[in-house]
């Protein structure tokens, strides 16, 4: 027999509601407007046929809504803690990681053999996007987000700090002895960072590097951290670069830092619903992760 049940969006508006004895803080729940609250109620009562709230200079409950009230609020509950088991039951199935694309490709990615080899088991897959991570619609089970740390209503732990550094092809870095010498080259800006205002623009880091910077200055803009250490590589100017992800190319000799690294305000952080730190291919990576950060590898 189908069950006749009212729209679970009503019932969900009437909940919060009911629990604030507030359309407007039940708005702030849900995300919606206290107009888009009050609809709902007013569909909800429409399809039983009865008052749920007495709307006078204080919002109160009907003797029906107050009877209600904890029943609905336990059935929210259980379909929760269903869902919940539902998700839990994809533990079988792929890690994912949500990682930026310039991160997942020059840190993660040279480093996922040695995470197999420790959890052949755990198929880890990799999902390379900047936007933050929606975890009730989206199939990630942990993040790697750069910024400062503050996510609301998530878990955030501190994976790795970074610094900024000059970084040039060796036959560029032969012709430039000191700090001034770069106005004579090109200088290689990503604009990918300039949501982050703890990041060094090329005019405040020769500011603070004492050099008085030329009105005219312009550097060569690209949209995208690779591009500009591919331009980096192929000798077209001095970029701006973080460490952690110039690593090889240091290490290597393919590219060379000009003057010493600065470090920066923000840093590399693990995110993900409190929830997920129950699960095992979670704490393995989460283990894997920080032991490959301490190392500095």
């Amino acid at each position: 027999m189908a069950r006749r049940l009212p729209p679970l969006r009503s019932v969900r508006a009437f909940e919060a509601a009911a629990r604030h004895l507030s359309f407007a803080r039940a708005a702030e729940e849900l995300h919606v407007t206290p107009a888009a609250v009050s609809q709902q109620i007013k569909i909800l009562e429409a399809h039983l046929g009865v008052a749920l709230f007495r709307r006078g200079t204080h919002l109160s409950l009907t003797e029906p809504a107050m009877a209600a009230l904890p029943l609905v609020s336990d059935s929210f509950d259980r379909l929760e803690r269903a869902v919940e088991r539902m998700r839990l039951g994809r533990e079988s199935g792929p890690l994912v990681v949500s990682a930026p694309p310039s991160f997942a490709a020059r840190w993660l990615i040279p480093r996922m053999g040695r995470f197999q080899a420790r959890h052949p088991d755990i198929d880890l897959r990799l999902s390379a996007s900047l936007k933050l991570v929606n975890f009730d619609a989206e199939d990630v089970d942990i993040a790697i987000r750069y910024g400062s740390g503050h996510y609301p209503g998530l878990h955030a732990e501190r994976l790795k700090t970074e610094a900024v550094v000059p970084v040039a092809h060796p036959r560029l870095a032969e012709k430039l002895k000191n700090v001034a010498d770069l106005l004579d080259v090109t200088l290689l800006h990503n604009d990918a960072i300039d949501w982050d205002t703890t990041y060094p623009s090329w005019p405040a880091w020769l500011t603070n590097a004492g050099v008085q910077v030329p009105a005219d200055l312009k550097p060569r803009r690209f949209d995208d951290f690779n591009l500009v250490v591919q331009a980096a590589l192929a000798g077209l100017g001095v970029a701006l670069a973080w460490s952690t992800l110039v690593t090889e190319e240091l290490s290597s000799g393919r590219l060379v830092a000009l003057f010493p690294a600065q470090p920066l305000v923000n840093a590399y952080h693990l995110v993900c619903p409190s929830k997920h730190l129950d699960s095992p291919k979670v704490a393995a990576f989460r283990a894997w992760a920080f032991e490959e950060a301490r190392e500095g590898n």
